[in-house]
């Protein structure tokens, strides 16, 4: 006979990834009562974590006399609530004994080198009468023999249940499936056995439904949230997972009041801030790599998304989920450090620049808005000029120099576009790979870059450096800005640099500070209007 199935949802606990856990205590109260009258079999209502303080508009709570506060008086109907510990992160202290407490259950989740700890913490929870939730975090990486070992392990404890998480959204069908079925083979059969989703591979309703028509007879639970909201990619949304028990299971779930909070709390914070299936959690779960070091690389802006990928495919196993951020610049470091003997271009370039006067072309809107200013310039001045990482759009240039791969193939199209003949000289740092042939100049990259500050690889910064070492007289400056924390002011590739707006500050006053230094041995001059400038 097959077991029973029910649903968890998570709104307001997972959720709460995406805006701090800070739903207001009004939302709050609102998403818990269309809950309650849903019929859902559980709800989560949110961390408990003592590094936290009580704030009745969060769900992030640091003890049960917190969550007291925030819903002592509410109506539980039939569901049974339940809150959740990241083990290490709740002193036992803080837990009052169930019958003192609004919940009902603790959910306590943990990595695979510290459950025998916390399990043992789990006995000491289930000892104030509490549902005790066992949640095997990144359930991929335990091999057969672990969860054997694991099981047993469980059997001494006697939770209510023990779910399988899927961290990072690695998992398809059959994987899904092989865990619980050794899990099913080993566990005590009184014990639930749950699955909690996550979206990078578009798999978590698919697997969840897979999951609950298991013919398993034990009892099966599956979370859920309100619109999939939840950490990166998202969960499995709980409206569909209730119409797929309504449909097939006979169940009786009010899909509408689920509804009724997406329309009246949800969709408001997904209209601030997005979630579910996108490339960069596509990413994190391809390469098996924590969704941390996508973001590092993305935010780089330097790297195509096929050069992150052959990053993280090379990255350490036991590093891949555990994320190091100064590993990661290590590793950026590392692929772009393509060394290259540019001897003869360094030399090829001094002869050509040396005592000359360059004019530098920046992406900055003020190319355009001061347009007077520079076309003032070009009829008193004689120059050479140098774009960097883009081509202009109405102003010829002499050479281009590109640092960045993400931008080597728009430059290229461009450049077929704009210049029928004549094109501009192409001077390159090693770490930009052509696609066929070769440019024009290649310079090394490591030998232009700062690796003693946060962004490394500042583009004005490099070519100013090459323009030293060439012996160059005086370098002209257009379209560089400099950065604003309010404004999109780079107009040619304003998505690639609005990223920036929160380093703003830092970055200008490092600019600046690398303009004093170089002033023995260069003279810069702004023509436009630029933040750079003392």
């Amino acid at each position: 006979m097959r077991g029973d199935r029910f649903l968890l949802d998570c709104t307001l606990r997972d959720g709460g990834y995406i805006n701090d856990w800070e739903f207001g205590h009004d939302k709050i109260l609102e998403l818990f009562k269309r809950l309650v009258s849903s019929n859902v079999d559980f709800i989560e209502i949110g961390f408990i974590d003592d590094r936290r303080i009580l704030d009745l508009n969060r769900t992030i709570m640091p003890d049960t006399e917190a969550i007291d506060k925030i819903f002592s008086g509410l109506n539980k109907g039939n569901a049974k609530i339940v809150g959740m510990i990241d083990y290490g992160t709740c002193d036992i202290k803080n837990i009052k004994p169930c019958k003192e407490s609004f919940i009902d259950g603790i959910r306590v989740i943990f990595k695979q080198h510290v459950a025998k700890e916390a399990l043992s913490y789990c006995e000491e929870l289930k000892k104030l009468g509490y549902l005790v939730f066992c949640q095997m975090v990144s359930a991929t990486t335990y091999s057969d023999d672990d969860l054997v070992e694991y099981s047993n392990m469980v059997n001494k404890l006697m939770p209510y249940a023990n779910s399988i998480v899927d961290t990072y959204g690695l998992m398809d069908g059959d994987k899904l499936m092989h865990i619980l079925n050794i899990l099913d083979s080993n566990l005590d059969s009184s014990i639930k056995i749950g699955y909690h989703a996550h979206n990078n591979f578009q798999l978590g309703f698919s697997n969840a439904v897979r999951f609950l028509s298991s013919s398993t007879q034990r009892d099966l639970l599956v979370d859920g949230s309100m619109f999939g909201m939840g950490k990166s990619a998202g969960n499995a949304p709980i409206e569909l997972l209730m119409m797929y028990m309504n449909e097939k299971y006979n169940h009786h779930y009010d899909i509408n009041q689920i509804l009724e909070g997406i329309d009246n709390v949800i969709l408001g914070i997904n209209e601030k801030q997005d979630w579910g299936y996108n490339l960069r959690f596509y990413i994190s779960s391809y390469t098996k790599c924590h969704p941390n070091y996508i973001s590092f690389f993305m935010d780089k802006r330097t790297l195509s998304v096929k050069q992150i990928i052959d990053i993280l495919n090379n990255l350490e196993f036991s590093k891949k989920l555990m994320y190091d951020s100064k590993y990661a610049e290590q590793k950026y470091i590392e692929y772009q450090n393509i060394i290259c003997n540019d001897v003869v271009d360094s030399n090829k370039l001094r002869e050509l620049f040396s005592h000359k006067n360059i004019l530098l072309i920046g992406p900055g809107k003020n190319i355009e808005e001061e347009r007077q200013l520079v076309d003032d310039f070009f009829d008193n001045h004689d120059v050479i000029t140098i774009s960097v990482n883009y081509v202009p759009r109405d102003i010829a240039v002499d050479y281009i120099f590109l640092t960045k791969s993400k931008r080597y193939t728009q430059v290229l199209n461009e450049l077929e576009v704009r210049y029928t003949n004549n094109q501009p000289k192409i001077i390159a740092t090693s770490n930009v790979m052509k696609t066929e042939g070769a440019f024009d100049f290649v310079l090394n990259y490591r030998d232009l870059i700062d690796p003693n500050t946060e962004i490394i690889d500042n583009s004005l910064v490099m070519i100013l450096k090459v323009l030293a070492l060439c012996h160059v007289r005086d370098v002209y400056l257009a379209g560089f800005d400099g950065y604003s924390k309010i404004d999109d002011n780079y107009f040619d590739i304003r998505k690639e640099y609005s990223y920036v707006r929160d380093k703003a500050d830092y970055l200008n006053s490092y600019v600046k500070e690398f303009l004093v230094n170089i002033q023995s041995s260069l003279r810069v001059h702004f023509i436009t209007s630029s933040k750079y400038k003392n």
